[in-house]
């Protein structure tokens, strides 16, 4: 849905007033002709299930990685969602970098919009009669071209409370490839746009699909370990993840908040398992020049022992190889050393098949649904395997 919803005062029990902070705004019957009072739900971690790494600060619920969001279930008959865009959704010129978001009802998405205004208000659901009802909100592209905030939420209906806990829980560090970059868009030859982005089409939110799992993203279109993306052969390391693992994020857009200035809390539900894809931006520095390959590898090992660290228990999986193989062994001698050097025995190593042209290819020649389904079946199978041991 590609256009805007107008604005829905929604509502909440006034038996509901534990979860809910705002006046009165209108009134309905429940099944049993009772009153129901317009209230909206306060916007706090209580209420509602965090998806990935979520910020809530000053009545507002801010997403910034891939995949982030909340998700909540009520009884009722009526619900709205207002978001709040950085500046590039006040930007008419920057319609290639904002948010896109997506909403599910009752697991079928009902909303999937670009943020191109400040503000805007989606009429999620609304029924004559009382229903019970899954909310989840997630924004679908990634974190440094753009950011917004969750300011309201509000439903006519009553016992508003998060979504259970799935098993297990899953942390993605990763790419483009994990944020699924162009993936809405098969076109090869075409460049970057956050409209063709979609997270909920590529292999890690598959992966975690497959096994009925809670996940979060830590990825960055263009990022590696040593080297960001580069078409000369110039080291880029501005651009790497590890800089900004132990943060809340990264986004160089103004006007909303700023994600690499928070600190993630590891204190927070810690993963079960993490996997990293990182190394198809390095390789385009690295160019099977042994030196600087060795330095990935070097890298590698210490990003495992940052990542281990902040997640004592977690199985860590290191995988690799959809956008090119060259670095597979590097990432896989990363993990062995690891393993040698600090008597880790509970990391592995996945070589992940590289796409193929049968497959097709999204923009940037980037991996198609297809591929990234082929990839989460293989990810979900050695986790399966993992999981048994």
């Amino acid at each position: 849905m590609k256009k805007r919803v107008t604005v829905f005062i929604a509502l909440c029990l006034a038996a509901s007033l534990t979860a809910c902070g705002a006046a009165p705004d209108g009134q309905g019957e429940n099944n049993n002709g009772e009153e129901m009072t317009a209230m909206s739900v306060e916007l706090k971690e209580e209420n509602f299930k965090e998806l990935g790494r979520t910020y809530y600060n000053e009545g507002k619920i801010y997403c910034a990685l891939s995949g982030t969001g909340v998700e909540f279930t009520f009884t009722g008959t009526a619900c709205s969602v207002t978001v709040t865009g950085d500046d590039s959704s006040a930007n008419p010129a920057a319609k290639d970098i904002q948010p896109r978001i997506a909403i599910y009802v009752n697991g079928g998405r009902v909303i999937d919009d670009m943020i191109d205004r400040r503000e805007k208000t989606y009429r999620v659901f609304e029924s004559d009669t009382e229903q019970n009802v899954a909310v989840r909100i997630i924004k679908l592209s990634e974190s440094p071209h753009s950011t917004f905030a969750i300011s309201d939420i509000s439903v006519t209906g009553r016992d508003v409370a998060p979504t259970a806990d799935k098993e297990p829980f899953i942390e993605f560090i990763g790419d483009s490839i994990t944020c699924g970059y162009g993936v809405d868009d098969e076109v090869a030859e075409h460049s970057f746009s956050t409209a063709t982005e979609d997270v909920t089409k590529a292999y890690a939110y598959k992966t975690a699909e497959l096994l009925d799992a809670d996940y979060s993203m830590v990825s960055f279109s263009g990022y590696g370990i040593i080297s960001g993306y580069t078409g000369d052969g110039n080291k880029i390391p501005s651009q790497t993840v590890p800089q900004y693992y132990a943060k809340l994020g990264y986004s160089w857009t103004g006007g909303g908040f700023a994600p690499s200035e928070i600190s993630w809390d590891f204190g927070r539900r810690q993963p079960d398992i993490i996997v990293i894809n990182l190394g198809t931006n390095d390789d385009s520095y690295c160019k099977n020049i042994e030196e600087r390959c060795l330095e990935y590898q070097r890298e590698y090992v210490n990003f495992l022992k940052t990542v281990r660290e902040h997640n004592p228990n977690a199985l860590i999986i290191g995988a690799l190889g959809i956008m090119g193989q060259n670095l597979c062994p590097y990432a896989e001698a990363a993990i062995a050393q690891y393993s040698g050097e600090t008597g880790d025995k509970n990391v592995s190593y996945l070589t992940l098949d590289e796409q193929r042209p049968e497959d097709g290819f999204a923009a940037n020649w980037h991996p198609t649904e297809t591929t990234h389904e082929k990839a989460a079946g293989r990810l979900a199978e050695k986790i399966r395997e993992a999981l048994a041991e």
